[in-house]
């Protein structure tokens, strides 16, 4: 039987306040209480916290 392929959007909001977005519809079974995803954001120059918005 076939999987649902139908993921939600993810708007992930960078938390350092820059106001950097990314926009994914990343699998997320294996976690999917997790809200906090940590990425590199370009104007801090490192990497920081994204928080999940679906």
């Amino acid at each position: 039987m076939a999987r649902s392929t139908t993921r939600p959007v993810v708007r992930l909001t960078s938390t350092a306040g820059t106001g950097l977005t990314y926009v994914t519809r990343k699998n997320r079974l294996n976690d999917p209480d997790r809200l906090v995803l940590r990425k590199y954001d370009p104007v801090v120059g490192g990497h920081v916290l994204f928080r999940e918005t679906r």
